[in-house]
């Protein structure tokens, strides 16, 4: 069993193309032995978002802090905190921070081979 503290796993900058003002730590993963899942905590800066984009498999993604939108084809979606999604194969998406002045957080899960 692996315990730690999230505020103390390093903070890295998301570096895709189509990413404003995003952070990410990989909370659990590869560097883990984590075999299946990979677990990341998403920080948006005021007005940042990730990239609008899809891939081939599902993750799940769960609001913590702030006033997120998922983003979808058919226009953004206001989420909650404690709001939870189940983001389907292929299916384009994105999350945006819409506070001009507070961050926002949101913890989503992808299957390892996506993270390494």
């Amino acid at each position: 069993m692996i315990i730690k503290k999230t505020d103390e796993v390093p903070l890295q900058d998301v570096k895709m193309e189509g990413a404003k003002d995003v952070k990410v730590r990989v909370v659990l993963g590869p560097a883990d032995g984590a075999p299946t899942f990979a677990m990341r905590i998403f920080e948006l800066a005021p007005g940042g978002h990730t990239p609008f984009h899809a891939h081939s498999f599902e993750h799940e993604a769960v609001i913590l802090e702030g006033n997120i939108a998922a983003g979808t084809e058919d226009g953004d979606k206001p989420l909650q905190i404690g709001d939870v999604l189940l983001v389907e194969p292929d299916e384009k998406h994105n999350f945006k921070n819409l506070s001009d002045t507070e961050p926002a957080k949101f913890m989503c899960l992808v299957p390892i081979e996506y993270q390494k």
